[in-house]
């Protein structure tokens, strides 16, 4: 077995987009879009077959189910210097960096950062 997908609520689906597009360098597929229940989305393809899902729809918020999230995202970015270097550029660009770069109890390197909308992701080595 193995997690096909994760997906995330979007307010932005075209600002969370074109994130990940610029930062993680992702097929992304065509817009899908149900206009009968107004939901649409994106998947997002890394090299490796993991696939994110942004969503949204309209009067998203409306719904409490729909605002409760994930934790967060692990994406495995290379080695150290890897996951530094993804810092760098977060930080350069305005994005907030929640924690690290820095090695944890369990021995894994991360850091953990904000996308636009404020998720985490975690960025790691493989």
């Amino acid at each position: 077995m193995k997690i096909d997908h994760v997906a995330i609520w979007t307010s932005d689906l075209e600002k969370m987009k074109n994130f990940y597009q610029k930062y993680f360098d992702v097929e992304i597929s065509d817009l899908y879009v149900n206009n009968k229940t107004t939901f649409k989305s994106y998947f997002i393809k890394f090299e490796s077959g993991s696939r994110i899902e942004l969503t949204t729809k309209r009067f998203l918020f409306d719904n409490a189910m729909d605002t409760i999230g994930y934790s967060h995202i692990a994406i495995a970015v290379g080695d150290q210097s890897a996951v530094d270097e993804y810092v760098e550029r977060f930080m350069a660009d305005g994005y907030p960096i929640v924690s690290g770069p820095r090695t944890t109890g369990d021995g894994y390197y991360e850091a953990v950062i904000q996308d636009p909308e404020g998720n985490l992701i975690e960025l790691t080595t493989d």
